[in-house]
């Protein structure tokens, strides 16, 4: 069996390092990288740094607007899938690599598989609820995460394309969370529980000078220092609104290799964000949350008291991130550890 996996972003990465080790031995396995995400901090280190091997195709498509982006993939995908024609096409998450992928597979008939099928935010100005909700529509196999992704799958008529396999991300934290647990700290000026740890790149949040320079300042007041590893995304955004990123409490870094930041967040007092991997990664690491967005495609995260949405009133954020630590939990919505076992399983008994 040949699967053909395409990503292109610093979460599919992630997912990728699982589905890599189930496939090794067992598939012919091509990885398509559309270089999406091409900085070497988000890119070529998430190979390196998790075993990943590298791809065989390297598409090096590079930022753009979501359709120039978009389309760039999709015109260079096309020839490469009519090269391998594999037995299915693997996509993961929700970016424009992602959506890119399912057209191109689709319009020349080949198999489609989703992985993280199901979520929603059902915030339709979001172009990641496009995306995922497209290509679930489109998918020949959607490998929903969560029982919630599975209900909504079904509310939208596509039970029968559906499997629960649990979250391929929860695979590659544990494992990288057990592997860090005597390393050295990223960070040893820092003390365990001293500090927080902060990203921001969502356009909701960047490209509003005055949104982005209210965030920052509840960030600087905050009483522990705040480690914000800024995306390259928030320093043009910041440069632009004229906005000073270190202020206060804020100590800027570069993004991190997956290890440090599983390390970094592990060791945190709390996690902001409005990433929706970091917000799932910081509950497995159990270690509270507040996400600067309106709404999470992670509810479970909410429900459970691990995350906070901090939206509206944003002068309320200091607050909410400084907030009591929740009730202990042993609640595992996002599976044991054994999703891309599943995913080869599926793949195999559907090829």
């Amino acid at each position: 069996m040949r699967v053909l996996s395409v990503v292109g972003a610093r979460p599919q990465f992630v997912k990728l390092a699982p589905i890599a080790r189930a496939f090794a031995g067992e598939v012919d396995h091509v990885v398509v990288h559309t270089g999406q995400h091409y900085d070497e901090l988000l890119s070529d280190v998430f190979f390196r740094d998790l075993g990943i091997p590298a791809p065989q195709v390297n598409l090096a498509i590079g930022s753009g607007s979501h359709g120039a982006q978009t389309g760039a993939m999709l015109t260079e995908l096309e020839p490469v899938l009519e090269r391998f024609r594999p037995d299915w096409v693997l996509v993961y998450g929700d970016t424009n690599s992602t959506l890119a992928a399912a057209v191109a597979s689709v319009k020349l008939g080949l198999p489609l598989a989703h992985l993280e099928a199901g979520l929603r935010s059902f915030n339709r100005a979001m172009p990641e609820e496009h995306n995922r909700v497209l290509t679930d529509h489109a998918a020949d196999l959607l490998l929903a995460p969560t029982e919630v992704a599975v209900g909504h799958l079904r509310d939208e008529g596509l039970a029968d394309r559906t499997l629960l396999v649990g979250d391929v991300m929860t695979d590659v934290l544990l494992q990288v969370r057990d592997q860090q647990r005597d390393a050295a700290p990223v960070f040893p000026e820092y003390g365990e529980g001293e500090y927080y740890v902060a990203t921001l790149h969502r356009p909701a949040n960047t490209d509003d000078p005055a949104r982005l320079a209210s965030i920052l300042t509840q960030l600087s007041l905050l009483a522990r220092p705040v480690i914000l590893l800024a995306h390259p995304r928030l320093r043009a955004a910041a440069d632009v609104a004229g906005v000073r990123l270190d202020q206060g409490a804020i100590d800027v870094r570069d993004p991190l290799a997956y290890p440090d930041l599983v390390s970094v967040v592990a060791r945190s007092a709390g996690v902001i964000t409005d990433s929706g991997g970091l917000q799932k990664e910081a509950f497995l690491l159990r270690v509270p949350c507040t996400t600067v967005r309106s709404e999470t495609e992670w509810v479970e995260t909410i429900d459970l008291g691990w995350n906070v949405l901090a939206d509206g009133d944003l002068s309320t954020l200091r607050g909410i991130v400084e907030r009591d630590r929740p009730a202990p939990t042993d609640a595992a919505p996002y599976g044991d550890g054994h999703a891309a076992e599943r995913v080869l399983e599926a793949l195999s008994s559907r090829a």
